[in-house]
C-alpha cells in the first residue's frame, strides 16, 4: 500500500477492526518512511450483475456512484456516512442474492425507493423527485400522499 503522504510502499498495520456485519476490515496503517498514519478498508470482492440502463446501455455496478447520489439526497439531513454505507451494503446484498448476470437499473431504483423512507423521509422525497422525474406538482403531491399513507398505516396512533 502506497503512503498517501510520501509514496513509500512499505507500512505497518497499527490496528484492524471489523464492521458490525463483519464484511469490511478497517486497517490503520503507519508509513515506515515518514510515519504518516492512514486508513484502508478491505471488503470481499463479489461478482455483481451488470446494470442495464433505460436506454439499453450496460454498466458495471458502481458503489461510489450510489453513495454520491444518496449523499446528495441526504444533504443537510441527520444521516451519517455510516448509515449511507449500511444502506448501500443492503442494496449490494440484494444484488448478490438476485442471482442473474444482468439487472435493470430500474429494479435497483425501486429497491432504493423502498428502503429510503426508513433512512430519511426527506431524502426519500428528494431522491423520488429525481428518480420518478415528476412532470408536474400534482405527481409530486401524489408521491407525498403515498409516503404519508404508508407511514400512517405503520403507525398504530395514525
Amino acid at each position: 500500500m502506497k503512503c498517501p503522504a510520501c509514496g513509500f510502499l512499505e507500512n505497518k498495520v497499527v490496528d484492524s477492526r471489523l464492521n458490525k456485519e463483519s464484511t469490511i476490515t478497517r486497517r490503520r496503517r503507519a508509513c515506515l518512511s515518514c510515519n504518516h498514519r492512514f486508513t484502508t478498508y478491505e471488503r470481499l470482492e463479489t461478482l455483481l450483475p451488470v446494470l442495464v440502463k433505460k436506454d439499453g446501455r450496460r454498466e458495471d455496478w458502481d458503489r461510489h456512484k450510489m453513495i454520491v447520489g444518496l449523499e446528495k439526497a441526504c444533504q443537510k439531513r441527520p444521516v451519517s456516512r455510516d448509515d449511507i454505507d449500511a444502506f448501500v451494503d443492503k442494496i449490494e446484498k440484494k444484488l448478490q442474492e438476485f442471482g442473474a448476470k444482468e439487472i435493470s437499473s430500474q429494479v435497483i431504483g425501486e429497491w432504493v425507493m423502498e428502503g429510503l423512507p426508513d433512512l430519511d423521509e426527506v431524502a426519500y422525497v428528494r431522491f423520488a423527485s429525481v428518480y420518478r422525474q415528476f412532470k408536474d406538482v400534482s405527481e409530486f403531491v401524489d408521491e407525498l400522499r403515498t409516503l404519508l399513507g404508508s407511514r400512517n398505516s405503520l403507525d398504530p396512533a395514525g
